[in-house]
């Protein structure tokens, strides 16, 4: 008998650890489901963050054009993503070299300096075609005809595909816009009344190799300066002014604008980058 309260006094010692033990326990997993509901409600302007923006391509992406000669249409796209709520700073890489076509751009995306920043890139931006058509002019113009820009499209393709995939083999997080042609050759060749037709070839071959990445954007531009009632190119009739540029990163901005910034923002504060990006 005298063993009995000291049995009730473990009795109710364990049970009073049990219930403790287990209340902690129950408070536990609120508290974590508690944090993750309010990470995932928190909105991405909460932690602005660094963008990172490669530019590479011809004489668009250079610049050529542009009065100021600060790259053509980058300062005016790197402006108004900064005006994003989700986006604290802008920096711009641009490789774009004037008088490039797609076989040489794919050789200098393989140099060392330029594959190490599109594979820390938020955005990849390409300017490419233009001179690709230039080359087809110049080694048929005593007898151009449609068929020699069709002979030619198909490699064109195949060119600008290795190009993208490159891209995103080397960063597939990163969001990549390829920029359509324009048709400024209206000026050169006003008697080739079928030119739009084939800028447009060149257009849809680039759509066709966008549309099997994910991640990957084509912005058109062509209609920009089809339509226009103002001048929006340079004095040597062919790269756009200052007007045009700034049309163009319009365009470019309104394709990141929507899924592509708020998907770099919920990466980076998924990431718990945050500000420390």
């Amino acid at each position: 008998m005298r063993k009995i309260p000291f049995l009730c006094a473990m009795l109710l010692l364990l049970t009073s650890c049990s219930i403790y033990g287990s209340s902690d326990k129950v408070m536990l997993n609120p508290k974590k489901e508690l944090a993750l509901e309010l990470k995932k409600s928190i909105p991405p302007s909460f932690f602005p963050r660094k963008l990172s923006v490669v530019a590479a391509g011809d004489s668009l992406t250079e610049g050529v054009g542009d009065s100021r000669r600060r790259g053509g249409y980058l300062p005016y796209l790197a402006v108004k993503l900064e005006k994003d709520q989700s986006v604290k700073e802008v920096t711009v890489r641009n490789y774009g070299v004037s008088g490039n076509r797609t076989d040489q751009l794919l050789g200098r995306l393989r140099q060392p300096e330029v594959d190490a920043e599109i594979k820390k890139a938020d955005i990849v931006l390409v300017t490419i075609g233009g001179n690709d058509l230039m080359k087809v002019i110049k080694q048929n113009i005593d007898s151009l005809e449609m068929d020699d820009f069709k002979a030619e499209l198909a490699d064109y393709q195949t060119r600008v595909e290795s190009i993208i995939h490159h891209i995103d083999t080397l960063n597939p997080e990163a969001a990549i816009v390829l920029i359509g042609v324009y048709n400024p050759f209206f000026v050169w060749f006003s008697d080739i009344k079928e030119m739009d037709e084939v800028v447009e070839g060149w257009n849809k071959a680039g759509e066709a190799v966008i549309r099997k990445y994910d991640n990957a954007y084509f912005v058109g531009i062509q209609d920009i300066f089809q339509e226009s009632k103002t001048n929006l190119l340079y004095t040597d009739k062919f790269h756009p002014n200052d007007k045009g540029y700034r049309l163009i990163a319009d365009r470019v901005y309104a394709s990141l604008e929507g899924k592509p910034i708020k998907l770099l923002a919920d990466r980076a504060y998924t990431a718990g980058k945050g500000e420390k990006n």
